[in-house]
């Protein structure tokens, strides 16, 4: 059951307690303290990371773009994939350079991998110029945990549980944002879905959702701010609202009713909470992105059950069927990992017929990387030669489909929300469509963080490149 639990006033007060002694500390310093954020993983952290660096600002810290010249580094890791973790462990590493040049910084490092017992055991022996560690869920007792490690000069390699961890949801913490004209809004945290392979339920903890009047107040406020493009954000975000009196096809139509010019999305979704109620809402929503992310994983039943995932392939195509029959021109996106244990040749077979079938216009694909702790890691595992093979085979199968799917946008007018100067070409501009679809063209400064209406001449898998259509 998702929980609505505020954070007890006493922790509320007991963050600005410890807020004002930092802001008092940093104010005695002779140059301002700075802090570097530094993240890993998904949107969640992403969200996080904003929080973290909005509490150091509130603080008296100064952000800085680099750890070189930091007091205070922030590192926020991913726990779902080894990869993600050994790259983070990597440049945790590097950081002990710049501990020997400056004695009195002090490494955070928090997120998903640190609620792994083995993860926080390496950090304290492997790693002694780390001061702190602190889980996903104790994110709002940062200033007490600072506190704590400044005024003692002792190591606080902690756990949720360390921190007084409830399940509640903490409102009212500083955000620093990103950007100007893109947000993300966390609506709930944590997972109840327990699918094999995965990690987060262990490190994010049980479902908790979010006031509804806390999440309409915070999207009001950033469509009045001038925000463009608004995500709501779960690890299981269409199952908002579970044991509660309302759901996310509620709250989704209530935010929708927002006066403004935005574009409305979520991720990531479950296909087991695929409800027609939420598509008929997408459907006939003013401000609500016709983009939906929809993981599949696999194609075959018996992997999808061995996975936990709770659906087969026909519960999913039926979701796939009615959302294109209610949004003809729906951009449908997927995850799919590569090399189950377990999964047999005929088995991955079914996986590359899925994607003919479905026609995803963009997927992220993974090669299966054992967690350990879940269910699937004590399974016999496929040789990586085997799942490299199939890896290559699924993109190569999914790149002639993205290149037909977006050979028909080609001479259309999309509407573009501008980041700004592209990477390669300091002459061209890059944005997103409302189906989050990259598109390049020539663009000014003045468009950054505003829509435009791009021609689409050219299209490849990947990319659409246009030109600006004069109004």
């Amino acid at each position: 059951m998702a929980k609505q639990m505020m954070m007890p006033p006493d922790d509320l007060a007991s963050r600005w307690e410890y807020t004002n002694k930092i802001r008092l500390w940093n104010q005695e310093c002779v140059s301002q303290r700075k802090v570097f954020v530094q993240t890993f993983g998904c949107q969640q952290n992403e969200a996080d990371s904003e929080k973290y660096l909005g509490m150091a600002v509130s603080m008296g810290y100064k952000a800085t773009d680099t750890p070189d010249n930091a007091d205070l580094i922030i590192v926020n890791t991913c726990a779902i994939r080894e990869h993600a973790e050994k790259k983070a462990l990597s440049i945790i590493g590097q950081y002990k350079h710049i501990k020997a040049k400056n004695k009195d910084l002090i490494i955070g490092v928090c997120g998903c991998m640190v609620a792994q017992e083995h993860r926080r055991e390496e950090l304290k022996m492997k790693y002694p110029y780390v001061t702190f560690t602190l889980g996903t869920a104790s994110l709002h007792h940062l200033p007490r945990v600072l506190w704590e490690a400044i005024e003692s000069k002792k190591r606080l390699i902690t756990t949720d549980s360390d921190v007084d961890f409830t399940e509640t949801v903490a409102e009212g913490m500083p955000v620093r944002r990103g950007s100007d004209y893109r947000a993300w809004v966390s609506i709930m945290y944590g997972c109840n879905n327990f699918c094999s392979y995965c990690i987060v339920p262990y490190v994010r903890g049980r479902e908790r959702s979010r006031k509804k009047e806390d999440i309409i107040a915070e999207v009001k406020a950033l469509v009045a701010e001038g925000y463009k493009d608004i995500t709501l954000l779960g690890q299981n975000v269409n199952s908002y609202g579970k044991g509660t009196d309302t759901d996310f096809a509620d709250l989704l139509a209530e935010l929708d009713t927002v006066e403004g010019d935005f574009w409305l999305r979520f991720m990531t979704s479950h296909p087991k909470d695929a409800s027609h109620k939420l598509i008929d809402v997408m459907a006939g929503g003013k401000h609500i992105a016709h983009q939906f992310h929809l993981p599949l994983q696999s194609g075959n039943d018996a992997v999808l059950k061995a996975m936990n995932r709770h659906y087969d392939m026909n519960r999913y195509m039926d979701s796939i069927h009615y959302m294109r029959e209610k949004m003809p021109g729906i951009t449908v996106t997927s995850d799919i990992i590569v090399g189950f244990p377990g999964e047999t040749e005929d088995q991955f077979e079914d996986t590359l017929t899925a994607l003919k079938e479905v026609q995803f216009d963009m997927l992220y694909s993974f090669i299966y990387s054992p967690r350990k702790g879940t269910p699937a890691a004590e399974k016999e595992q496929i040789p990586d030669t085997v799942k490299g093979n199939r890896f290559d085979r699924l993109l190569a199968t999914q790149n002639e489909i993205a290149k037909e799917k977006n050979l028909l946008l080609q001479d259309q007018i999309l509407r573009v929300l501008c980041d700004g100067v592209s990477k390669g070409d300091p002459g061209v501009y890059s944005g997103r469509t409302e189906g989050n679809k990259i598109v390049f063209f020539k663009g000014t400064p003045d468009m950054v963080g505003q829509f435009v209406n791009v021609k689409i001449d050219k299209t490849e898998a990947f990319a659409l490149w246009g030109e600006i259509e004069k109004t």
